[in-house]
């Protein structure tokens, strides 16, 4: 059976058993006694001294505390900003997904159903808690969802809001906080990328703010659409009517055959549909770098834009 005696217990256990045998005078505990006495001598001789441990508690001293805070500051001002601008990338494409799956319902709804849908656009103040009526300003995005109950247009020849008792909603209010609407520099239309994406139509009067959406609450001609729709909705809809919140004056329609057309019949059926997307902080909206308020506005950081086609309703974002 193997030893499970130390190296300093076995050599113990050889000399004892030496002082046990050299007291007798038989011939072999005599060499038994010598040889256990010689390998207990050498045991003792190679034994290393192993000096004791030493428990006194090390601290840091003064000037590498302050090294080490150093080194932590620096690494700090590094990977602060490219986390914020991370999280701010990631807020503004939940934000166009957001838009982008409410476009999308509102058009299958329209197409299956054989109907009109439409979605209508809203920007409050993001500074303060929403309120009743609306404060309009920059900062939160309403959107609101319905659909014709009938499959009728529900509008007439005159303008006017729409009657909210021929109308159901299609999803719950979305409010999109830290969000607004810009106008943007037109693309190119000679790649797939938000610099050359597709360009929108030219309007000798109202320029590109026939074909998009960008700045609500501008005056003309730095707004778009260019001008309300002559067939707003109220949100909420139903039948009893209800008391209203918000009226929609910026709207885009999806019909039954797929198409979509900004505020109603009064505006053409356009090639492509333009919706802006900046982040804010709260109710304020970084300054463009070039062409605030214009068609040519430009903005540093992270800008999408959504592009709903005229015919078909297909929904793109092109992002930088």
């Amino acid at each position: 059976m193997p030893s499970s005696l130390r190296p300093e217990q076995t050599a113990q256990n050889i000399c004892s058993i030496a002082k046990f045998f050299s007291p007798l005078p038989s011939f072999s505990s005599s060499i038994v006694a010598r040889d256990s006495i010689l390998l207990c001598r050498q045991r003792s001789a190679v034994s290393p001294v192993i000096p004791p441990l030493d428990h006194k508690p090390h601290a840091f001293t003064l000037v590498e505390l302050v090294v080490v805070i150093a080194i932590i500051s620096v690494l700090t001002a590094l990977l602060v900003p490219a986390f914020t601008n991370l999280k701010g990338a990631n807020d503004l494409t939940n934000a166009a997904y957001t838009i982008k799956g409410v476009l999308e319902q509102a058009r299958t709804y329209a197409r299956v159903n054989n109907t009109y849908a439409w979605v209508g656009f809203y920007e409050e103040n993001g500074s303060i808690a929403s309120t009743n009526p609306p404060t309009a300003g920059s900062g939160r995005l309403v959107l609101s969802s319905i659909a014709s109950v009938d499959g009728a247009t529900v509008f007439g020849s005159t303008p006017g809001a729409m009657d909210p008792t021929r109308l159901m909603p299609l999803a719950k209010l979305v409010k999109i906080d830290n969000m607004h609407l810009p106008l943007l520099a037109i693309g190119t239309g000679t790649g797939a990328t938000f610099d050359t994406r597709p360009a929108l139509q030219f309007e000798p009067v109202a320029g590109y703010n026939y074909s998009r959406f960008g700045e609500l609450n501008a005056a003309s001609p730095h707004t778009a659409p260019y001008t309300n729709s002559q067939y707003p909705f109220q949100y909420p809809v139903g039948n009893p009517a209800p008391a209203a919140q918000y009226l929609f004056l910026k709207t885009l329609q999806f019909s039954p055959r797929g198409e979509s057309r900004i505020n109603g019949n009064n505006y053409d059926i356009r090639r492509v549909v333009e919706i802006g997307l900046l982040q804010t902080h709260g109710s304020t909206v970084p300054t463009a770098a070039n062409g605030a308020g214009t068609s040519t506005a430009t903005y540093d950081g992270n800008v999408i834009a959504i592009q709903v086609s005229g015919f078909g309703s297909t929904v793109t974002l092109y992002r930088r």
